[in-house]
């Protein structure tokens, strides 16, 4: 059977703030902007996660959404919605990773790649924080 890609897109609310604790105030306005400011700030995120597969010939599908759902719901969803990154999630705290959309497609590829079912594959995740900013990535090294 041929090769398709199947995307699925769950939504979550979050807080964030970039900042590197080893770096001056100024640096981080300087290198971070609005986005260093001490409270943080939030956003209502969509995330797209796209498998590529072969299409199932019995049930015509690449992957079994309910699986795939299940796997978003747990990985992503109940992981992110309603958190403040920087506070609820050890990796990225203060001086560990900073939760850019870069790195929320990184984490979220490495925890719903380890979980889909044999016959497909990861293609692509988006992690969009606003109609104009989005961050992807591709499975690429």
């Amino acid at each position: 059977m041929p090769a398709a890609y199947l995307t699925r897109t769950v939504q979550f609310s979050a807080a964030h703030r970039y900042f590197r604790p080893e770096w001056s105030e100024a640096k981080n306005a300087e290198v971070f902007g609005r986005c260093a400011a001490p409270h943080g700030h939030g956003h209502t995120y969509q995330c797209m996660v796209t498998v590529r597969g072969e299409v199932d010939g019995s049930t015509g599908m690449v992957v079994n959404l309910a699986a795939l759902d299940r796997i978003l719901a747990e990985e992503v969803v109940q992981r992110f919605d309603h958190r403040h990154l920087n506070l609820d999630l050890p990796e990225y705290a203060f001086g560990r990773a900073v939760p850019t959309g870069e790195e929320l497609c990184l984490d979220i590829w490495r925890r719903v790649s380890a979980r889909l079912p044999g016959g497909c594959a990861l293609a692509t995740v988006r992690v969009q924080e606003e109609p104009a900013l989005f961050a992807e990535y591709r499975g690429e090294s």
